[in-house]
This record gives C-alpha cells, sequence and structure tokens, in this order.
C-alpha cells in the first residue's frame, strides 16, 4: 500500500506538501497541487474518505452547521435536511458551533479537509467568518440559514424577523398593553437585531416607548433566560406583558413565571417567536409567531444543490419567509389594578 512519502517522491515534493494537498491545509500552488493529485491517482493512495474523495472529483457530502443543537428548533432543521439533501443523492454532514465563533472558525476549517460539496451555514457573527471565506475561494457553495450577513455575494434563507417582532408585539398593544418588556437574543446576529428593532418599531407605532428597565437579554438561550425572567419580574416595578424572541427562551420564561408564583395571562400575558416542539405543549398554549421550518430548509438546499451543479456566479439570491401569529392562551386584555 502506498504512503504518504511514496506520494512525496513521486510527485517530486516534501511531504508536507502531500499533506497540505490531501488535508487542504494549506495553500499550494496550482501545478504542484496537479502533481501531487496525479500521484495520489496513479498510486492508489487511500489514508483516508479525503483522498477516495479525490480521486473520484466528488464526495456527494454536504454540510450543515448550526447555532444550537440544544435548541430544538435546530432539531427540526437537521431532520428536515437530512431529508433534503438524500432526496437530491448527498448524504449530511451536521456539525454545532454553539454559538462560539472559535468552534465555528475550527469546524469549517474541518469541513475543508471533507472536501464538502456545499455548505449551509447558520452564522454565530455578523460577519462572514474567515474559515468561510476561504471555503468560499475554493468554489465550494455556501447558503446562509436563518441568519442573514452584509453580503451579497451569499445565498440566504430566512424569516421576515422584524415583521415576525412587530406582529407578536402589535397583538400585545390591541390587549391594551403598554409596559410591555422583552427578553431578546443577541444583538450581533441578524435574528436578535431585528427581532427586537421589530418590537421596538410596533410600539413607536402605537406612541409607546420601550422601557429599557424592562428589557434583558436572553442570549437565545433557555437557561439564560429563566434567569433574565426572574431578575425582571421578580422586582415590584415590572412590565404586564413580555415578549420573548425565540421559543427556547420562551421555555425559559414560563418556568421562571410559574417559579415566581405568577399566573400567565392573569398578572403576565407572554408573546414570542419561533415553533419549537416543547413550546406547543405549554400550558397555557404560548401565543406565538411561526415560520415554515420544512418549507425554508428544502429551499436553502435546493438552492444549494443549484450552485453545486450550476456553478453560479451571481449575486447571491435572498428568500424570505413570512410568519404567522398562532394565537394562544398566554395573552390577555391589560387590566388596571
Amino acid at each position: 500500500m502506498a504512503t504518504i512519502r511514496d506520494v512525496a517522491r513521486a510527485a517530486g515534493v516534501s511531504v508536507a506538501t502531500v499533506s497540505a494537498v490531501v488535508n487542504d491545509s494549506a495553500y499550494v500552488s496550482p501545478a504542484l497541487r496537479a502533481r501531487v493529485l496525479d500521484a495520489v491517482r496513479e498510486l492508489g493512495f487511500a489514508p483516508s474518505q479525503v483522498a477516495r474523495n479525490l480521486r473520484r472529483g466528488r464526495s456527494d457530502l454536504v454540510a450543515i452547521v448550526v447555532a444550537d443543537l440544544a435548541n430544538p428548533f435546530y432539531g427540526r432543521v437537521v431532520c428536515a435536511a437530512e431529508a433534503a439533501v438524500a432526496g437530491w443523492g448527498y448524504s449530511l454532514v451536521v456539525c454545532n458551533s454553539d454559538e462560539n465563533p472559535d468552534a465555528e472558525k475550527r469546524i469549517l476549517a474541518r469541513l475543508r479537509m471533507l472536501h464538502c460539496e456545499g455548505l449551509i451555514l447558520v452564522p454565530v457573527s455578523n460577519a462572514l467568518p474567515a474559515a468561510a471565506r476561504e471555503m468560499e475561494g475554493r468554489r465550494t457553495p455556501m447558503v446562509l440559514f436563518g441568519r442573514a450577513l452584509d453580503d451579497n455575494r451569499l445565498d440566504a434563507v430566512t424569516i421576515d424577523n422584524f415583521a415576525a417582532a412587530q406582529q407578536a408585539t402589535n397583538y400585545l398593544i390591541d390587549l391594551g398593553h403598554s409596559r410591555i418588556g422583552a427578553i431578546n437574543g443577541p444583538l450581533h446576529v441578524s435574528t436578535g437585531k431585528a427581532r427586537m428593532e421589530g418590537m421596538r418599531a410596533a410600539l413607536v407605532a402605537k406612541g409607546l416607548a420601550l422601557d429599557s428597565r424592562f428589557v434583558r437579554p436572553g442570549e437565545f438561550r433557555e437557561d439564560v433566560a429563566y434567569s433574565a425572567a426572574r431578575r425582571l419580574l421578580g422586582q415590584p416595578d415590572r412590565p404586564s406583558a413580555l415578549y420573548v424572541a425565540n421559543g427556547l427562551m420562551a421555555l425559559g420564561v414560563m418556568r421562571a413565571i410559574s417559579d415566581l408564583g405568577l399566573r400567565c395571562p392573569e398578572d403576565l400575558s407572554v408573546a414570542s417567536t419561533d415553533n419549537i416542539p416543547g413550546v406547543r405543549g405549554l400550558k397555557p398554549v404560548l401565543t406565538r409567531t411561526e415560520h415554515p421550518i420544512v418549507d425554508m430548509v428544502n429551499e436553502a438546499v435546493r438552492l444549494l444543490v443549484d450552485r453545486i451543479k450550476n456553478a453560479r456566479d451571481e449575486e447571491g439570491r435572498t428568500v424570505v419567509f413570512p410568519s404567522s401569529l398562532v394565537v394562544g392562551d398566554s395573552c390577555a386584555p391589560w387590566k388596571a389594578g
């Protein structure tokens, strides 16, 4: 069986150069890369699936990098993505960045070594990571999911986060609430920022202001939202209603309300954005804005496969799905006193 040293001798290069080509871990000139790949093919060098993929010229792998697999929302996204890519003849590689930019960087570097044919990315910041730019530079098609970036080169599939927050907030306002608080998401990602802006816009349109005393960061995490809600609602001066910026945080908020001995909606009305399995089982049933996860994932995969098969170079396409308000039992008309 051929070794990496055999390949290096046949190509007339160093072992380090062979490693850089096989693992795609460093820049190698096109001429040297071609010599190494020729030697790999001639010698049948196959230290890993990566090398076998090189000889075939394709991997049949599509990767998805989600922001938080502990969030049931992303569990549904992954299940839908697996079914969608299988329909196009691909297998899915699933990675979790855990909302951590350093973890995202490491994951993207590993995915380059797998030679995935395309990538669906839920970015954890408002800028495209350097590792993702390197993949893009190597002509790896990429589609952003759920979160947008200020980069018109990339395809993206999102919901109208601004309108979703407006819908939920307007519902609370229409019930007579004026002291409306928020458990918001991270403002450095497009979903958190747009939902906060949508809530604020709904209040301003009705001549109301968002009281900063009633706003707490929940970081799209159930435990963080639970602690934030306990601090906010445990004080004597509290809002009469809350907008919660995603479903996972809503679980934490509803648990905090119960632990504080408060009643929803009698003592506090709650409206949220997101649809996750746990939210649907809450009592009272949560009023929320939902978006079509399966349709969104199918569209993201369709865009990605189109890029893979057609090597398109035109500007990125952004598909924005509307949200719909689902009225539950967690909101009640405001009553003075």
